[in-house]
Protein backbone atom coordinates (compact mmCIF):
# COMPACT_ATOMS: atom_id res chain seq x y z
CA UNK A 1 0.00 0.00 0.00
CA UNK A 2 0.95 3.63 -0.91
CA UNK A 3 0.44 6.93 1.33
CA UNK A 4 -0.87 9.99 -0.31
CA UNK A 5 -1.12 13.54 0.60
CA UNK A 6 -4.42 14.09 -0.77
CA UNK A 7 -6.35 17.85 -0.97
CA UNK A 8 -8.99 17.91 1.55
CA UNK A 9 -10.00 21.64 1.59
CA UNK A 10 -8.70 25.31 -0.06
CA UNK A 11 -9.32 28.33 0.99
CA UNK A 12 -7.98 32.38 0.06
CA UNK A 13 -8.10 35.56 1.47
CA UNK A 14 -7.77 38.84 -0.07
CA UNK A 15 -7.23 42.55 1.44
CA UNK A 16 -10.18 44.80 1.36
CA UNK A 17 -7.86 47.25 -0.89
CA UNK A 18 -8.65 46.70 -4.62
CA UNK A 19 -6.04 48.85 -6.71
CA UNK A 20 -6.48 49.28 -10.36
CA UNK A 21 -3.97 50.11 -12.71
CA UNK A 22 -5.57 53.63 -13.33
CA UNK A 23 -4.24 54.13 -9.59
CA UNK A 24 -0.62 54.09 -10.48
CA UNK A 25 -1.17 56.70 -13.91
CA UNK A 26 -1.45 59.22 -10.68
CA UNK A 27 2.77 58.91 -9.54
CA UNK A 28 4.21 57.24 -12.65
CA UNK A 29 4.93 57.40 -16.22
CA UNK A 30 2.82 54.11 -17.05
CA UNK A 31 -1.13 53.65 -18.29
CA UNK A 32 -3.66 51.32 -17.61
CA UNK A 33 -3.53 50.47 -21.66
CA UNK A 34 0.42 49.58 -20.82
CA UNK A 35 0.23 47.64 -17.92
CA UNK A 36 -2.49 45.55 -19.23
CA UNK A 37 -0.87 44.60 -22.69
CA UNK A 38 2.71 43.80 -21.12
CA UNK A 39 1.67 41.44 -17.70
CA UNK A 40 -2.21 41.38 -18.61
CA UNK A 41 -2.49 42.21 -15.19
CA UNK A 42 -5.62 44.85 -14.50
CA UNK A 43 -5.92 45.30 -10.44
CA UNK A 44 -4.08 43.66 -7.29
CA UNK A 45 -5.36 43.75 -3.88
CA UNK A 46 -3.35 45.58 -1.04
CA UNK A 47 -3.26 45.17 2.72
CA UNK A 48 -4.44 48.10 4.80
CA UNK A 49 -2.07 49.52 7.55
CA UNK A 50 -1.54 47.13 10.52
CA UNK A 51 -3.02 44.17 8.24
CA UNK A 52 0.19 41.71 8.08
CA UNK A 53 1.36 38.35 5.92
CA UNK A 54 -0.26 36.19 9.12
CA UNK A 55 -3.10 37.87 9.08
CA UNK A 56 -3.94 36.82 5.87
CA UNK A 57 -2.58 33.62 6.49
CA UNK A 58 -4.53 33.17 9.13
CA UNK A 59 -7.64 33.92 6.67
CA UNK A 60 -6.91 31.81 4.27
CA UNK A 61 -6.00 28.80 6.58
CA UNK A 62 -9.89 29.66 8.57
CA UNK A 63 -11.54 29.00 4.80
CA UNK A 64 -9.35 25.98 4.26
CA UNK A 65 -10.23 24.45 7.34
CA UNK A 66 -13.87 25.30 6.59
CA UNK A 67 -13.83 23.76 3.32
CA UNK A 68 -12.25 20.16 4.43
CA UNK A 69 -14.89 20.19 7.57
CA UNK A 70 -11.69 20.45 9.73
CA UNK A 71 -11.10 22.07 13.39
CA UNK A 72 -7.38 23.54 13.83
CA UNK A 73 -7.11 20.88 16.55
CA UNK A 74 -7.17 18.13 13.49
CA UNK A 75 -4.30 19.95 11.86
CA UNK A 76 -0.22 18.46 12.76
CA UNK A 77 1.54 20.22 11.48
CA UNK A 78 1.98 23.78 9.13
CA UNK A 79 3.79 25.06 6.86
CA UNK A 80 4.00 28.48 5.45
CA UNK A 81 5.50 29.92 2.40
CA UNK A 82 6.43 33.35 2.40
CA UNK A 83 9.12 35.84 1.50
CA UNK A 84 7.26 38.79 3.72
CA UNK A 85 7.09 37.84 7.27
CA UNK A 86 5.42 39.97 10.13
CA UNK A 87 9.22 39.60 12.03
CA UNK A 88 12.58 38.43 11.03
CA UNK A 89 11.38 35.86 14.11
CA UNK A 90 8.95 33.80 15.13
CA UNK A 91 7.64 32.35 11.73
CA UNK A 92 4.58 33.36 10.39
CA UNK A 93 3.84 29.85 10.84
CA UNK A 94 3.74 29.60 14.32
CA UNK A 95 1.72 32.56 14.51
CA UNK A 96 -0.73 31.24 12.48
CA UNK A 97 -0.55 28.31 15.02
CA UNK A 98 -1.60 30.70 17.52
CA UNK A 99 -4.15 32.55 15.67
CA UNK A 100 -6.02 29.37 15.00
CA UNK A 101 -5.91 28.33 18.55
CA UNK A 102 -3.84 25.25 18.20
CA UNK A 103 -1.86 24.03 20.17
CA UNK A 104 -0.75 21.09 19.27
CA UNK A 105 2.20 19.90 16.34
CA UNK A 106 4.37 21.85 14.81
CA UNK A 107 4.77 24.70 12.49
CA UNK A 108 7.71 26.45 10.24
CA UNK A 109 8.35 28.51 7.32
CA UNK A 110 9.75 27.80 3.53
CA UNK A 111 11.66 30.85 1.68
CA UNK A 112 11.51 30.38 -1.98
CA UNK A 113 10.44 33.85 -2.65
CA UNK A 114 7.18 32.84 -5.67
CA UNK A 115 8.19 29.26 -6.47
CA UNK A 116 8.15 28.85 -2.04
CA UNK A 117 4.38 26.91 -2.18
CA UNK A 118 5.64 24.45 -4.32
CA UNK A 119 8.54 23.70 -2.11
CA UNK A 120 6.62 24.11 0.72
CA UNK A 121 3.89 21.59 -0.55
CA UNK A 122 6.69 19.08 -1.77
CA UNK A 123 7.56 19.42 2.17
CA UNK A 124 4.42 19.01 3.34
CA UNK A 125 4.18 15.51 1.17
CA UNK A 126 7.62 14.35 2.56
CA UNK A 127 5.92 15.11 5.73
CA UNK A 128 3.04 12.92 5.14
CA UNK A 129 5.11 10.16 3.15
CA UNK A 130 7.77 10.17 6.03
CA UNK A 131 4.87 9.83 9.12
CA UNK A 132 6.18 13.02 10.43
CA UNK A 133 2.14 14.29 10.15
CA UNK A 134 -1.07 13.28 8.86
CA UNK A 135 -2.87 16.25 8.18
CA UNK A 136 -0.88 19.55 6.67
CA UNK A 137 -1.71 22.95 6.22
CA UNK A 138 0.33 24.69 3.88
CA UNK A 139 0.01 28.43 3.47
CA UNK A 140 1.49 30.71 0.93
CA UNK A 141 0.70 34.46 2.29
CA UNK A 142 2.32 37.70 0.92
CA UNK A 143 2.38 41.47 1.69
CA UNK A 144 4.78 42.01 -1.13
CA UNK A 145 3.43 45.59 -1.01
CA UNK A 146 5.51 46.47 1.96
CA UNK A 147 8.80 45.85 0.00
CA UNK A 148 7.92 48.17 -3.43
CA UNK A 149 10.35 50.63 -5.26
CA UNK A 150 6.93 53.02 -5.62
CA UNK A 151 9.01 55.10 -8.00
CA UNK A 152 9.95 52.39 -10.40
CA UNK A 153 7.37 51.85 -12.59
CA UNK A 154 8.63 48.13 -13.95
CA UNK A 155 8.17 46.50 -10.51
CA UNK A 156 5.13 48.33 -8.31
CA UNK A 157 2.98 47.43 -10.55
CA UNK A 158 2.97 43.84 -10.73
CA UNK A 159 2.46 43.29 -7.10
CA UNK A 160 -0.06 42.20 -5.16
CA UNK A 161 -1.24 40.93 -1.39
CA UNK A 162 -3.09 38.05 -0.60
CA UNK A 163 -2.80 34.58 0.93
CA UNK A 164 -3.85 30.99 0.08
CA UNK A 165 -4.33 27.86 1.81
CA UNK A 166 -4.15 23.65 0.97
CA UNK A 167 -5.10 21.40 3.29
CA UNK A 168 -3.07 17.68 2.40
CA UNK A 169 -4.03 14.15 4.38
CA UNK A 170 -2.51 11.17 4.64
CA UNK A 171 -4.68 8.39 2.39
CA UNK A 172 -3.83 4.68 1.37
CA UNK A 173 -3.07 4.52 -2.44
CA UNK A 174 -2.66 1.71 -5.09
CA UNK A 175 0.64 3.30 -6.27
CA UNK A 176 -0.33 4.25 -9.47
CA UNK A 177 -1.14 7.47 -10.72
CA UNK A 178 -5.03 6.76 -10.62
CA UNK A 179 -4.55 7.62 -7.08
CA UNK A 180 -5.83 11.12 -5.64
CA UNK A 181 -3.10 13.09 -4.38
CA UNK A 182 0.39 14.38 -4.77
CA UNK A 183 2.22 12.26 -7.78
CA UNK A 184 5.70 13.59 -7.74
CA UNK A 185 7.48 16.86 -7.94
CA UNK A 186 10.12 18.31 -9.15
CA UNK A 187 12.80 21.58 -7.57
CA UNK A 188 15.71 22.81 -8.77
CA UNK A 189 17.25 26.49 -7.69
CA UNK A 190 20.33 28.18 -9.21
CA UNK A 191 21.84 30.45 -6.83
CA UNK A 192 24.34 32.31 -9.45
CA UNK A 193 20.68 33.69 -11.09
CA UNK A 194 20.55 36.26 -7.92
CA UNK A 195 20.79 39.43 -8.72
CA UNK A 196 17.73 38.65 -11.83
CA UNK A 197 15.32 39.24 -9.03
CA UNK A 198 16.28 40.08 -4.86
CA UNK A 199 15.11 42.58 -2.49
CA UNK A 200 18.29 45.08 -1.53
CA UNK A 201 18.18 44.90 2.06
CA UNK A 202 18.15 42.55 4.55
CA UNK A 203 18.92 41.87 8.31
CA UNK A 204 22.85 41.23 7.87
CA UNK A 205 23.38 43.12 5.07
CA UNK A 206 21.15 47.08 5.40
CA UNK A 207 19.19 46.06 8.34
CA UNK A 208 16.37 47.09 6.93
CA UNK A 209 13.95 45.28 4.38
CA UNK A 210 14.64 46.98 1.20
CA UNK A 211 12.68 46.85 -1.75
CA UNK A 212 12.41 44.94 -4.65
CA UNK A 213 14.64 44.90 -7.57
CA UNK A 214 14.01 42.39 -10.80
CA UNK A 215 15.59 42.22 -14.23
CA UNK A 216 12.23 41.33 -16.17
CA UNK A 217 13.08 40.39 -19.42
CA UNK A 218 15.98 37.95 -17.89
CA UNK A 219 13.79 37.14 -15.62
CA UNK A 220 10.82 36.31 -18.30
CA UNK A 221 13.65 34.33 -20.23
CA UNK A 222 14.42 31.49 -17.95
CA UNK A 223 10.89 31.74 -16.67
CA UNK A 224 9.50 30.45 -19.80
CA UNK A 225 11.88 27.43 -20.36
CA UNK A 226 12.50 26.81 -16.91
CA UNK A 227 8.61 26.13 -16.58
CA UNK A 228 8.48 24.40 -19.32
CA UNK A 229 11.63 22.07 -18.30
CA UNK A 230 10.38 21.07 -15.01
CA UNK A 231 6.74 20.75 -15.51
CA UNK A 232 7.33 17.98 -18.36
CA UNK A 233 10.03 16.50 -15.57
CA UNK A 234 7.40 16.47 -13.23
CA UNK A 235 4.80 14.71 -15.45
CA UNK A 236 7.49 12.07 -16.45
CA UNK A 237 8.25 11.21 -12.71
CA UNK A 238 4.60 10.46 -12.75
CA UNK A 239 4.34 8.71 -15.48
CA UNK A 240 2.40 10.88 -17.14
CA UNK A 241 2.32 13.14 -20.02
CA UNK A 242 0.64 17.14 -21.28
CA UNK A 243 -2.51 15.07 -22.68
CA UNK A 244 -3.14 13.78 -19.56
CA UNK A 245 -3.42 16.95 -18.38
CA UNK A 246 -6.88 19.09 -17.03
CA UNK A 247 -5.48 22.03 -15.81
CA UNK A 248 -1.95 23.89 -15.26
CA UNK A 249 -2.42 26.28 -12.37
CA UNK A 250 0.98 28.41 -12.84
CA UNK A 251 2.59 31.27 -10.76
CA UNK A 252 0.55 34.25 -11.74
CA UNK A 253 3.42 36.64 -12.48
CA UNK A 254 2.31 37.21 -15.91
CA UNK A 255 -0.33 36.56 -18.57
CA UNK A 256 2.64 36.53 -21.51
CA UNK A 257 4.78 33.98 -18.97
CA UNK A 258 1.58 31.64 -18.62
CA UNK A 259 0.78 31.85 -22.54
CA UNK A 260 4.59 30.69 -23.63
CA UNK A 261 4.99 28.02 -20.67
CA UNK A 262 1.48 26.23 -21.94
CA UNK A 263 2.49 26.67 -25.48
CA UNK A 264 5.51 24.59 -24.72
CA UNK A 265 3.66 21.76 -23.21
CA UNK A 266 1.42 21.84 -26.46
CA UNK A 267 -1.75 23.24 -24.19
CA UNK A 268 -3.77 26.04 -24.31
CA UNK A 269 -4.91 28.97 -22.22
CA UNK A 270 -8.34 26.76 -21.79
CA UNK A 271 -6.57 23.97 -19.81
CA UNK A 272 -4.99 27.14 -17.38
CA UNK A 273 -6.35 28.81 -14.35
CA UNK A 274 -5.81 31.79 -14.59
CA UNK A 275 -6.13 34.81 -11.86
CA UNK A 276 -3.22 37.24 -12.92
CA UNK A 277 -5.62 39.68 -13.94
CA UNK A 278 -7.38 40.63 -10.25
CA UNK A 279 -4.44 39.59 -7.95
CA UNK A 280 -1.15 40.57 -9.66
CA UNK A 281 1.91 38.97 -8.76
CA UNK A 282 0.88 37.62 -5.21
CA UNK A 283 4.09 35.81 -4.93
CA UNK A 284 4.33 32.43 -3.12
CA UNK A 285 0.24 33.22 -2.31
CA UNK A 286 -0.07 33.35 -5.89
CA UNK A 287 -0.88 29.03 -6.17
CA UNK A 288 -2.64 28.43 -3.44
CA UNK A 289 -4.65 31.49 -4.21
CA UNK A 290 -5.49 29.99 -7.97
CA UNK A 291 -6.40 26.50 -6.72
CA UNK A 292 -9.16 28.10 -4.38
CA UNK A 293 -10.57 30.27 -6.71
CA UNK A 294 -10.76 27.74 -9.34
CA UNK A 295 -12.96 25.32 -7.23
CA UNK A 296 -14.57 28.00 -6.55
CA UNK A 297 -15.08 28.64 -9.84
CA UNK A 298 -15.95 25.62 -10.86
CA UNK A 299 -13.37 24.91 -13.06
CA UNK A 300 -10.90 22.62 -10.43
CA UNK A 301 -12.77 19.20 -9.63
CA UNK A 302 -11.98 15.64 -8.04
CA UNK A 303 -10.31 13.46 -9.35
CA UNK A 304 -8.67 16.19 -12.27
CA UNK A 305 -4.99 15.99 -12.76
CA UNK A 306 -3.12 19.02 -11.89
CA UNK A 307 -0.15 20.74 -12.28
CA UNK A 308 1.30 23.47 -10.55
CA UNK A 309 4.88 25.44 -11.28
CA UNK A 310 6.45 28.42 -10.47
CA UNK A 311 9.88 29.96 -10.40
CA UNK A 312 11.15 32.94 -8.20
CA UNK A 313 13.95 34.51 -6.72
CA UNK A 314 17.18 32.41 -6.40
CA UNK A 315 16.70 31.52 -9.03
CA UNK A 316 13.93 28.49 -7.80
CA UNK A 317 11.60 27.13 -9.60
CA UNK A 318 9.50 24.04 -9.71
CA UNK A 319 6.87 21.71 -10.28
CA UNK A 320 4.39 19.24 -8.66
CA UNK A 321 1.93 16.74 -10.10
CA UNK A 322 -1.23 16.15 -8.04
CA UNK A 323 -4.67 14.33 -9.11
CA UNK A 324 -7.49 16.48 -6.90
Amino acid sequence: MTIRAVVRGVGHYLPERVVENAEFEKTLDTTDEWIRTRTGIERRHFAAEGETTSHLAIKAAEAALADAGMQASDIDAIVVATSTPDHTFPSVATMVQAGLGSTTGFAYDVQAVCAGFIFALTNANGLILSGQAERVLVIGAETFSRIMDWTDRGTCVLFGDGAGALILEAEDGTGTNADRGILSSDLHSDGRYRELLYVDGGVSTTGGAGVLKMQGNQVFKHAVTKLAQTAEKALEKAGMSASDVDWIVPHQANLRIIKATSEKLGLTLDNVVVTVADHGNTSAASIPLAMSVGKARGQIKQGQVIVAEAIGGGLAWGSVVLRW
